[in-house]
């Protein structure tokens, strides 16, 4: 979604988000409390974590709608892992296969099945609540094992005066910058996601980087479970029945990444996160009811879809294969 010279939407999302932090400011007690900008910090790193992943996919003309079951559950079962005394290490290899496995199980359904993403990666979200809750971990609440030193103290680091997680946010944006900018790897997502068949044509491995768009996707998503776990010291899996989904895809539209796909970068993630932070910050310490917080994302993001739809129209290619 661009518009010519300066009044593109990356920056009038950034001028907003500068307006809504300066009006919070001077009309909310306690808006500018230390504690409170480090919480909102840490608010915009875990929701930008899991945009990046989200951004990546939607770029290549898809969508990830399991994102936040792979954070909650992987990371709970990892935590359940350890708690019941296997190795950090083992651990940690055990849930990196399986989350390996999950996106490339979504990628192969949609990528070989034909399976349009939206239905692919919702069964996919509803098996891995379903096994992980049933089968693996005994609780919705699992705390970091006492043991397990390197979480533990990663909730605690800071860099330059900022939370790990807002370093780790910035760090994961910047490498997916470059990636998506200067690589092979990154011209032919975006050539996927602007044209299919025009990908297909010029011998790009279409399937295979559609599976590993998804692979990454859960990794991301995990990594932002753990980044959670390391601040909260516990992860809980009650958040896959949240909102939290619906934020990711509002941060997505609203930052600039055309769902049409071959659209948007990073700086998009980032104005987005930012602004959808500070607005979700602002109506928490209003006390506004949850009903009427949903209420009011839900009205910002079906405009920033009809916005879309109007600005970046989808192809047939994009309709025949069942991307919202």
């Amino acid at each position: 979604m661009r518009h010519r010279g300066w009044f593109t939407q990356e920056r009038i999302v950034l001028a907003f988000a500068v307006v809504l932090f300066v009006a919070f400011s001077v009309t909310l007690n306690g808006f500018l409390a230390p504690n409170n900008l480090v919480g909102i910090l840490r608010s915009i790193a875990i929701l930008g974590i899991l945009v990046v992943g989200m951004g990546i996919v939607v770029i290549g003309r898809g969508i990830d709608l399991s994102m936040v079951a792979v954070m909650a559950m992987g990371t709970a079962w990892q935590l359940e892992l350890m708690n019941s005394g296997l190795g950090a290490l083992s651990a940690t290899l055990v849930v990196l296969a399986g989350v390996i496995l999950v996106g490339a199980a979504n990628g192969f359904l949609i990528a070989y099945a034909d399976v349009p993403p939206v239905f692919a990666t919702l069964a996919s979200a509803s098996f891995v609540f379903g096994v992980v809750r049933s089968q693996l971990i005994g609780q919705d609440a699992v705390a970091v094992p006492r043991d397990a030193s390197f979480l533990l103290e990663l909730g605690q680091i800071r860099l330059a005066g900022l939370p790990i997680e807002v370093v780790i946010f910035a760090a994961l944006a910047f490498v997916a910058a470059l990636v998506l900018r200067f690589t092979r790897y990154g011209r032919y997502v975006y050539l996927i996601g602007d044209n299919v068949e025009t990908a297909r044509t010029m011998g790009i491995p279409l399937r295979p980087m559609i599976v590993g768009q998804y692979v990454v996707s859960a990794l991301l998503a995990w990594s932002a479970g753990l980044v959670t776990a390391a601040g909260l010291q516990s992860i809980n899996t009650r958040v896959v029945n949240s909102t939290l989904l619906y934020d990711v895809i509002l941060v997505v539209v609203i930052g600039g990444i055309s769902l049409s796909g071959g659209k948007g970068g990073m700086k998009n993630v980032v104005v987005g996160a930012l602004l959808i932070g500070i607005m979700l910050n602002g109506m928490t310490i209003l006390n506004l009811p949850n009903i009427y917080q949903n209420l009011i994302k839900a009205s910002i993001l079906l405009l920033a879809l009809i916005l879309d739809s109007r600005l970046n129209p989808r192809d047939e290619q994009t309709g025949q294969q069942g991307d919202i």
